[in-house]
């Protein structure tokens, strides 16, 4: 608990810097808190760790410092900055109360999500070979969510670099339209799975499933807006219908080509 209430504090102050822009709350607050959290957890409780939670972390801190370095450079494209002008504009409007509400909601879901790489370091009673599996299956799926979104941002920048009004359909993106949300979701999935052994009461089981439950929608809520804003913007184009049409908007393989009439809560 004393490690999670820490991380709140660290989280908090980080994420101070949304009231200067408030996008930043959930694009650079979000990484550098997570980076930072991570690194403190590091630091405060590395004689404990054992090398699947070294793993745990690192991927983190990498996952963090990567996606963190492209929200940053992404913010000084002038052809970034003008797409979501409005969207911008319209948050910066918001009251201050508003504000703090967001500041105070989204430190708390950051320490919610970052929370099983915390729990694994409970005492774990069960068998050996099993928690071995589980914790390194979840480091799998974390690696697999990090490269993922890796690829997919730079597939799609060099692309939108030579083809800036088109729809970017190369790469991981022929087999979903959104590989960049699918790799986040992989990435806070692998480390929920790496904490399942772990969880030693209720109140953990909530606290990490609220963090992943609550990340998995915001995902759906980006996708969800990203196909209304593509569908404005190519829906005339006979290639970007069957394209539509044809691949899965989030998760490969699985057929569901839109999310416009379902319910999302987090968009």
């Amino acid at each position: 608990m004393k490690i999670l209430i820490l991380s709140l504090i660290i989280t908090l102050v980080i994420t101070l810097i949304g009231f200067r822009r408030t996008v930043w709350f959930i694009s650079i607050g979000y990484t550098a808190s997570i980076v930072a959290c991570s690194i403190f957890f590091l630091f405060y409780r590395h004689s404990d760790f054992k090398l699947f939670n070294y793993l745990q972390v690192l991927l983190l801190i990498t996952w963090g410092g990567r996606l963190g370095y492209y929200i940053i450079k992404r913010e000084s494209d002038s052809n970034y900055n003008s797409s979501v002008k409005d969207e911008t504009d319209n948050s910066q409007q918001l009251s201050l109360i508003v504000k703090t509400g967001i500041w105070v909601s989204v430190s708390l879901l950051y320490v919610c999500m970052f929370s099983p790489a915390v729990f694994t370091l409970n005492v774990y009673a069960g068998s050996y070979l099993a928690m071995k599996i589980t914790a390194y299956s979840g480091l799998l799926i974390m690696a697999a969510g990090v490269v993922i979104e890796a690829i997919a941002d730079r597939q799609k920048s060099g692309f939108k670099k030579n083809n800036p009004k088109s729809f970017c359909n190369v790469g991981l993106y022929e087999w979903v339209r959104c590989p960049n949300y699918l790799g986040e979701i992989l990435v806070w999935t692998g480390s929920y799975v790496c904490a399942v052994p772990f969880f030693g009461s209720w109140w953990q089981w909530l606290v990490s499933s609220i963090g992943l439950l609550c990340i998995v929608l915001i995902m759906m809520g980006s996708a969800k807006r990203l196909e209304k804003k593509q569908s404005f913007s190519y829906g005339k184009n006979s290639d970007f219908q069957k394209y539509e049409r044809s691949v899965p908007i989030l998760f490969p393989w699985i057929k569901l080509y839109s999310l416009q009439n379902i319910k999302v809560y987090l968009e």
